[in-house]
């Protein structure tokens, strides 16, 4: 029998933060039916779809920000999330990550702190750069040092290309297929993996050891390349600099991944072969995945005998009941 599921990567738009999104990426998400309807509901239909997939709790955070929303949005979208939680009917069985004025790191940490202070959220869900910058320069220890000081994880979320980073993907093809390649078909997914090598570089890890960090999709990439990454960290020429602890350790101590989008056996391999289960949760990436769709995967698992009935019950919710210090209902 299936576990109670907790998913992390599901997503919504609140008014302040779609408004501000520009036209462009309005119109994209709005050529999918239902789509937007879908994003910016929390109520009934979420919760129709959730009860679809076995879904006992579900974390809401605001999907992809490109060019990073200013303060006045993020808290206005904050507050607009947790008012539809409360409002929804079923309260408890949703929780939310917070979205932050990322291009600013003093501001994103005064908003993290007052949405998990105020506002209950139990961490945030932040685009993975700000107009093609990523978070490893000391200007961001501000940040780090406020989810250390919380105890929340920051999930590093895959975010469109900036327009100089989408030109790598540009080719002899249709601009279209540029442009899926520069997103969910494979550029996004990297940049985030990138993302956290960065941090590690920069010794992030080392400043803000208890530092707790998300990504998606199976490891957006890592666990396939990790014992590679673990090599070069440490050749030639110093390596990628001294640090404190290696990035093995980082990764066992630091580090938490979600099964996000990712409808296939083939990949939780190669991760439970490189990576700690108390550090695998389920997720859906609801709604550009359905929750029946990632429950079918998770049946997949559970008949294909990778895992303990314990380290089910570890990846489908223990672990982040532990992580982010809630609890779903038990029958």
């Amino acid at each position: 029998m299936t576990p109670p599921l907790i998913t992390l990567e599901e997503h919504y738009y609140s008014n302040a933060i779609f408004e501000s999104l520009g036209n462009k990426f309005q119109r994209t998400l709005q050529a999918v039916p239902g789509l937007a309807d879908q994003l910016r509901e929390v109520g009934d239909g979420r919760l129709a779809a959730m009860n679809r997939g076995h879904v006992s709790l579900q974390v809401v955070s605001h999907a992809f920000t490109p060019g990073s929303p200013n303060t006045e949005s993020c808290r206005a979208g904050n507050d607009e999330l947790a008012r539809a939680i409360a409002e929804s009917g079923q309260p408890a069985r949703l929780a939310a990550f917070a979205v932050l004025p990322c291009s600013d790191a003093a501001k994103s940490a005064h908003e993290l702190e007052r949405t998990v202070s105020s506002l209950g959220f139990v961490g945030a869900l932040i685009d993975n750069h700000a107009n093609g910058k990523h978070f490893d320069s000391m200007e961001y220890d501000v940040l780090w040092a406020k989810a250390c000081a919380l105890d929340v994880p920051i999930y590093l979320h895959p975010t469109w290309p900036s327009a100089r980073m989408s030109e790598a993907f540009m080719g002899a093809y249709a601009e279209p297929v540029g442009i899926s390649l520069g997103a969910a078909g494979w550029g996004w997914h990297g940049d985030v993996g990138l993302h956290v090598l960065k941090l590690f570089c920069a010794n992030v890890f080392d400043r803000f050891p208890t530092l707790k960090i998300i990504i998606g999709h199976m490891g957006e990439m890592l666990p396939f390349m990790l014992e590679r990454c673990y090599d070069m960290s440490t050749r030639w020429a110093g390596g990628w600099g001294h640090h404190e602890r290696p990035l093995r350790q980082v990764w066992d101590e630091n580090i938490w991944i979600t099964t996000s989008g990712a409808w296939s056996l083939s990949p939780i391999k190669c991760i439970l072969d490189n990576t700690k289960v108390e550090r695998i949760m389920y997720s859906v990436d609801y709604p550009f995945e359905s929750n029946e769709k990632g429950q079918e995967w998770f049946k997949q698992l559970e008949t294909s005998g990778l895992l303990t009935c314990e380290q089910l019950e570890m990846v489908a919710y223990r672990n982040a009941e532990r992580l982010l210090k809630v609890q779903v209902g038990r029958d």
